[in-house]
């Protein structure tokens, strides 16, 4: 239960960093996300679409709660 709060929160946190990118505190952990997302998509390891938006998450969500998303 612990683990779905916290997604959420960074979920929400996520939200206000795409609506108001300039205002928010999770600036930083937006753009160091993307830019290892973007690498990773960019060398050809892709094997389905949707581990690439799982794989931004899980480093955004990183990088906001500093904990490893595969401990959970």
């Amino acid at each position: 239960m612990k683990d779905q709060k916290t997604s959420s929160q960074v979920g929400v946190k996520l939200v206000e960093c795409l609506k108001d990118p300039l205002a928010s505190e999770s600036q930083e952990s937006f753009a160091r996300a993307l830019e290892l997302t973007k690498a990773y998509a960019g060398s050809g390891s892709v094997t389905h679409f949707s581990s690439v938006a799982r794989l931004f998450f899980d480093l955004f969500e990183m990088f906001e709660t500093g904990r490893d998303p595969r401990d959970k």
